[in-house]
C-alpha cells in the first residue's frame, strides 16, 4: 500500500517539478519556467506554516517525489450550501508518468481529503482532466453545473 507523507518546504523544488509534469500532462508542454521560482518561493514559505491554509502530501521516491496533490482552504462569505464560508481546493495533483497506477495519487488525495474534514471543510472544488475524473469520481466527486470564467489582467 502506498503511503503519501505531508510535505515540507524542501519538497518545493520537486512539488514545481511535479507541477509541471501535471501542466505539460493537461496542456502540451511549455518551455516557460519562468514562473518555477517564485513558486518554489511561495511553497517554501506556505508549507513552513504548520496551521497554515495551503499543503501538500507527497509520495516519495529515490531521489524525489513520485506524486502530489496540493490544497488550499479559502474563506469566502457563507452561503445556504455552505454556511461558514470556508472551502477546500485541491490543485496540482500530479504522478510522474513512470510511476502512475500505482495508487499515488490516490493515497496523496485521500491524506489531503482527511486535512480538510480535520480543518472542518466540508466543501472542496478541484478541476478534472479526463485521465483524472475516474479517481477523483471514486472519492466523491461531481461535475457542477457551475460554469468557471476568468479575468487577466
Amino acid at each position: 500500500m502506498t503511503a503519501a507523507r505531508r510535505a515540507t518546504p524542501e519538497d518545493a523544488l520537486e512539488l514545481v517539478r511535479l507541477r509541471k509534469v501535471m501542466q505539460d500532462s493537461c496542456h502540451g508542454p511549455n518551455p516557460d519556467v519562468s514562473w518555477q521560482p517564485a513558486a518554489v518561493a511561495t511553497l517554501r514559505a506556505r508549507l513552513a506554516e504548520p496551521d497554515g491554509d495551503l499543503t501538500a502530501f507527497v509520495v516519495d521516491r529515490p531521489g524525489g517525489l513520485a506524486a502530489c496533490a496540493v490544497g488550499i482552504i479559502e474563506h469566502r462569505l457563507g452561503g445556504p450550501g455552505n454556511p461558514r464560508g470556508v472551502s477546500g481546493y485541491v490543485f496540482s495533483v500530479a504522478t510522474d508518468a513512470d510511476m502512475r497506477r500505482r495508487g499515488h495519487s490516490r493515497a496523496c488525495m485521500e491524506a489531503l481529503l482527511a486535512w480538510f474534514e480535520e480543518r472542518g471543510v466540508r466543501k472542496i472544488d478541484l478541476r478534472a482532466s479526463s485521465e483524472g475524473e475516474p479517481l477523483y469520481t471514486s472519492l466523491g466527486f461531481a461535475r457542477t453545473p457551475d460554469p468557471a470564467m476568468r479575468l487577466t489582467l
